[in-house]
């Protein structure tokens, strides 16, 4: 089964940490996404870059930014081919994200 496991990190989480720290999360990350359950993985732009969309009685509103203040952001996602949903929350507990104040939304991915 697929899951989606979506990175919602602690806004500034990273900001107090050195040099050394931010390498060894990033490794972190490196390794896992070189395990061989994991099908795709990308780390998006900060939450500033973002445009949001809605369309609202026909018309097109665009606002830059997220539109919602949140103690989290939207930081990337992997696609985990795991066993079962045990398995996916496992692999999902090794995400430095989810140690730093943020949390990981495991979701089945629909297969078509």
């Amino acid at each position: 089964m697929k899951y989606a496991l979506l990175i919602n990190e602690r806004v500034g989480a990273y900001e107090q940490l050195s040099a050394d720290q931010r390498a060894t999360v990033t490794a972190e990350y490196v390794e896992l996404v070189q395990d061989e359950r994991v099908l795709g993985s990308e780390q998006l732009q900060p939450a500033t870059t973002a445009t949001t969309l809605r369309v609202q009685d026909g018309e097109v509103l665009l606002t830059d930014g997220p539109f919602a203040e949140t103690k989290e952001i939207f930081g990337g996602y992997y696609i985990l081919d795991a066993h079962d949903l045990d398995e996916a929350l496992a692999f999902a507990a090794r995400m430095p994200a989810a140690r730093f104040g943020g949390s990981i939304e495991v979701r089945p991915v629909v297969e078509r």
